[in-house]
């Protein structure tokens, strides 16, 4: 018999956010978490998601055993503002077995009625800056900091229980010596002196805060058009902004600025901190900041995390300017390999960004959909 309870006690937070450490304890791909900061996303003094949605967390048992876990999520900005009458799953995981699967997304099922919801969606977090996704294609490539990974039978279990495919992600990887500058250095000079604009490298992080606010401003209006797209608040951006900002190499951070020094266009890249992230295994004390900062400064793998454009700076070369910076920075770093994390299928923008570079594809992932009766 399966039973299903909630999490209510962080000592039961902490069970929660464990319990994939066994379920993946074999697995080559899977990139566990920093315990503390899964705690601090899950924790409603901490996290200001909480002042615009509600979650909900529930572990399943068996035989006194855990054997699955799920969180219920429900955005009101999506809600009310959207009109889109979702409520979401995320950090979904469980046995190969259909019963503890059925069980606990009965759960979210039970909780979208109760608050008038038309249908459920998942595995997705809070927004579009949280994990996303099933994997279903390239079970055998490692994932990355930002990205959730799953056995291939989660995929059997969401389609036997009525799931429909949602929305598709791919994810790619290039081979910096496939980047080619003749597809960018020549235009973006001509971009930067047709519009008068500059383009603004960093030597530290410090540089960078001035500059978070109008960020965030461009990458909301950048990424609005997309159908997963869910706004976030002044203080989730700032949250973000601490969570984030002491994993980013300063030099691997380029803005383009106009002639009044406003940002109308970023890139973010990271080093791959995915296999560090694996010997760390969940723990910060007392050596994983070690591999953590040998990552940062020795990795010659590194994972596109976000860019955005002014919307009416799009299609006029402003990611010229962007990818020559990068191109720079990555030569005298000695990079080998470009990753993108999850991307959907359905933003052809991105796709021609990257298509002179000889992307593959490298894996594949999915939300499931399900009408709730």
């Amino acid at each position: 018999m399966i039973e299903i309870k909630e999490v209510l006690s962080k000592k039961d937070l902490k069970k929660f956010v464990k319990f994939p450490f066994s379920l993946y304890k074999n697995s080559s791909s899977w990139v566990p978490p920093i315990i503390s900061e899964e705690l601090r996303t899950f924790d409603k003094n901490i996290n200001p998601v909480f002042q615009d949605a509600d979650g909900r967390f529930f572990l399943a048992y068996k035989n006194g055993n855990i054997v699955g876990r799920i969180a219920a999520l429900i955005n009101w900005i999506e809600v009310n503002e959207q009109g889109i009458k979702k409520v979401r799953f995320g950090w979904f995981d469980m046995i190969d077995d259909i019963e503890v699967s059925k069980a606990l997304l009965n759960k979210v099922t039970e909780i979208g009625k109760d608050n008038n919801l038309e249908f459920m969606e998942g595995p997705i977090g809070f927004s579009n800056l949280d994990k996303v996704g099933v994997v279903y294609e390239g079970f055998d490539h490692i994932g990355s900091m930002i990205t959730w990974e799953n056995h291939p039978y989660y995929v059997t279990h969401l389609e036997s229980l009525g799931f429909k495919f949602g929305k598709g992600y791919s994810e790619n990887k290039m081979r910096f010596e496939d980047i080619k500058p003749k597809y960018f250095s020549r235009i973006q000079e001509l971009v930067k002196k047709r519009y008068q604009l500059k383009a603004l490298n960093f030597t530290s992080n410090k540089e960078i805060l001035p500059y978070t606010s109008q960020m965030f401003e461009v990458f909301t209006k950048s990424h609005s058009v997309l159908s997963s797209f869910v706004d976030i608040n002044d203080a989730q951006r700032e949250y973000f902004k601490k969570k984030f900002i002491g994993f980013l190499n300063p030099e691997y951070v380029k803005f383009v600025l106009d002639k009044d020094n406003n940002l109308i266009g970023f890139g973010i890249v990271t080093p791959s901190y995915a296999e560090a992230l694996q010997k760390m295994k969940g723990k910060l004390w007392p050596f994983g900041f070690k591999h953590l900062l040998h990552a940062k400064k020795q990795s010659k793998t590194v994972t596109f995390y976000l860019i955005g454009v002014l919307p009416e700076y799009q299609n006029k070369g402003i990611t010229a300017i962007i990818f020559e910076e990068f191109y720079k920075t990555f030569s005298k770093k000695g990079i080998t390999m470009c990753i993108r994390g999850p991307e959907l299928d359905d933003n052809v923008a991105i796709q021609k960004l990257w298509k002179n570079f000889n992307p593959k594809i490298f894996k594949r992932r999915c939300t499931y959909v399900k009408d709730i009766a």
